[in-house]
């Protein structure tokens, strides 16, 4: 088994996080179509209607970041368990949410920056600068963490380990009953007498 140094933890983070960013981007993107399409028309005139349009924008992102990031971002650790491993992620990005929905509440509710440029800038700027740096840090060691990864796969080893030494030996004792199972030949005692 290779010995996980540092420096090879570290080459394989870094694409990993280019990987996680690439995600994040379309992630990104799907935020910000939403975002200003809810609005731009449904929560135009509506009172909370950002915060509303914030919460949907980022439901709908963090769907498309689970597919993204289990499927290629982080592929090869992730769980075989997939129920759970969706609640892990949904209760990470939830959380993460609530650092975008806290920069728009200072900026749009304490600070009076009510524009579309001010709440763009406080939720698609600042609060996803900071809800990246709180998810991906999640995601790597906790959601799709290495270890749990490397933990699934030695109890599989193991298990199939378990099985395969075991039945060699299963077919020894199977091999064993059928000959203690034969019917008994008269003894005639040592050959030649």
């Amino acid at each position: 088994m290779a010995i996980d140094t540092p420096r090879t933890h570290r080459s394989r983070l870094l694409p990993q996080l280019v990987k996680f960013g690439a995600v994040g981007a379309v992630g990104f993107a799907v935020n910000f179509v939403v975002f200003n399409g809810l609005l731009l028309t449904v929560f135009s005139k509506m009172h909370h209607g950002t915060i509303f349009a914030t919460i949907i924008a980022t439901i709908v992102a963090i769907a498309t970041n689970w597919v993204g990031n289990r499927y290629w971002a982080f592929s090869g650790q992730r769980q075989t368990n997939t129920a759970r491993e969706g609640v892990e992620f949904f209760i990470v990005s939830l959380a993460g949410m609530c650092i975008p929905l806290l920069c728009i509440w200072v900026s749009h509710y304490l600070l009076g920056y009510t524009s579309l440029l001010a709440d763009n800038i406080s939720n698609n700027v600042i609060g996803l600068a900071l809800g990246t740096l709180f998810r991906f840090t999640f995601y790597r060691w906790w959601v799709f963490s290495p270890q749990r990864a490397k933990r699934a796969v030695e109890a599989g080893s193991a298990a199939t380990t378990t099985t395969t030494t075991t039945a060699p030996v299963a077919a020894q004792v199977a091999k064993v009953a059928k000959v203690a199972n034969l019917p008994g030949a008269p003894d005639r005692g040592l050959v030649g007498d």
